[in-house]
């Protein structure tokens, strides 16, 4: 381990713990929506996407890209925060491409459909295999959504690592 003073430790425990609430945050909307929101609008396709139109509906897509970008911004700070503490670095960057992988995931697949399924609300037209393809994705969900908490708790066994860790 480089050298480590009292005021870089300082640093680096704070922007760790930052990065781990906001994620334990995110995680807490995360769940609430996967509870609440999604089985919702997936009860009935294409009659309950409704609540996926974003002028009489709920539309996360701000909420979502917001608190995404800071927290992305504090992941990456806690990595370079921490650089000088190996352990703790190592298993942040295995962390964040975890993470960032489950991103691309959601880019590239989650947020698609999302607007897949409103098109089909708004324009009320007929989908091939809608009812599959929303059960595919509530899944699919449940198992980003548990990626994400895996990652988060990831997080916690580094936090006390910081704290024990002494400046040299």
């Amino acid at each position: 381990m480089e050298q480590v003073t009292e005021q870089y430790l300082t640093r680096a425990e704070t922007w760790l713990f930052i990065t781990t609430l906001l994620y334990f945050l995110i995680n807490g909307a995360q769940i609430f929506e996967t509870a609440v929101f999604v089985p919702k609008w997936t009860k009935s396709p294409p009659l309950t996407f409704d609540l996926l139109n974003e002028k009489i509906g709920v539309s996360l897509k701000t909420f979502w890209t917001v608190f995404h970008s800071i927290h992305e911004i504090t992941f990456i700070l806690a990595i370079l925060f921490c650089w000088k503490i190996e352990p703790i670095r190592n298993w942040l960057i295995i962390l964040f491409i975890i993470h960032f992988a489950v991103r691309v995931w959601t880019i590239l697949y989650f947020a698609p459909n999302i607007m897949k399924f409103q098109k089909i609300y708004q324009s009320g037209l007929n989908y091939e295999n809608l009812i599959q393809r929303v059960s595919l994705w509530k899944m699919l969900n449940y198992v980003r959504v548990g990626i994400f908490l895996v990652v988060s708790l990831g997080l916690i066994p580094l936090c006390v690592k910081i704290l024990n860790t002494q400046p040299n």
